[in-house]
């Protein structure tokens, strides 16, 4: 019987070691500490589910790079809620943001140049570029706004939606643009996080994101909700499959697992 993958411990490891490290550069706030330590401790719980159901067997340098991403990640958590209740440099901010973002374009090609693609690939991708988002927009806010937890949030009220109405967590198909609109958001975040814009550029750059991001969702409700109509229509051909599926088979051809934004 084949051996699946279980938690790789190295990247607790790092994970936890780097944040001590970073508490030593800059004193984090006790609610600091414990959110950059629960953030890692629930992504370990998560990727451990993942492996466990999927049966994986390797665990793959693409996914060790998003693990790598996944611990700066935990490290940006720690700094931005530090930073609600005492200054925390922005310099630092932006050193531990800027490679999680840069890593975000490396775990995909790796995966295809590899051969290593899989679903818990795909899904822990996203799931880190979902809370990456967060965590920076919550950085943002106090700077510019609460509206700009809109960015971080968007993908958590699309879940929510799907709970009510489950045509919204069929399938989709594989669109590039998905990344580009997530790395765009991520780099205005940074950028006003980092205070080195004034104040009107940063706003003005994250609105821009913003409304990317908002016409990439957009985009997406509308297929599905097409999607779904053409399925209830008695004039669909019956034994025909949903473009759903043969978009995500079409995807695997490709070397890329389908996407889905609402999997929880």
């Amino acid at each position: 019987m084949a051996r699946v993958q279980s938690i790789p411990w190295w990247w607790l490891a790092a994970g936890a070691a780097a944040l001590y490290l970073l508490g030593r550069a800059a004193p984090l706030t006790p609610a600091g500490w414990v959110a950059g330590a629960a953030y890692l401790a629930v992504a370990a719980a998560l990727l451990a589910r993942g492996l466990i159901r999927s049966r994986a067997q390797r665990f793959g340098p693409a996914n060790a790079a998003t693990a790598a991403r996944s611990a700066l990640i935990g490290l940006v958590t720690a700094l931005v809620v530090t930073s609600l209740s005492q200054p925390v440099p922005p310099q630092l901010l932006v050193a531990v943001a800027a490679p999680a973002l840069a890593l975000d374009a490396v775990d995909g090609w790796l995966a295809r140049r590899t051969h290593t693609e899989s679903a818990v690939g795909a899904r822990f991708d996203m799931e880190v570029d979902a809370f990456a988002l967060l965590a920076l927009s919550v950085g943002a806010a106090p700077l510019l706004g609460w509206w700009v937890l809109a960015i971080g949030l968007m993908r958590y009220v699309f879940v929510a939606a799907g709970w009510v109405a489950p045509w919204l967590t069929a399938q989709l198909p594989p669109r590039y643009w998905r990344k580009v609109v997530t790395a765009a958001c991520g780099i205005a975040l940074v950028l006003a996080a980092s205070t080195l814009l004034p104040t009107p550029a940063a706003a003005l750059g994250v609105a821009a994101a913003l409304a990317l991001l908002v016409e990439s969702f957009g985009r997406d409700v509308i297929w599905l909700a097409r999607e779904a109509a053409r399925l209830r229509s008695p004039r669909s051909p019956a034994g025909r499959p949903a473009r759903s599926w043969a978009g995500s088979a079409r995807s695997r051809r490709q070397g890329r697992p389908g996407t889905s934004r609402n999997s929880t």
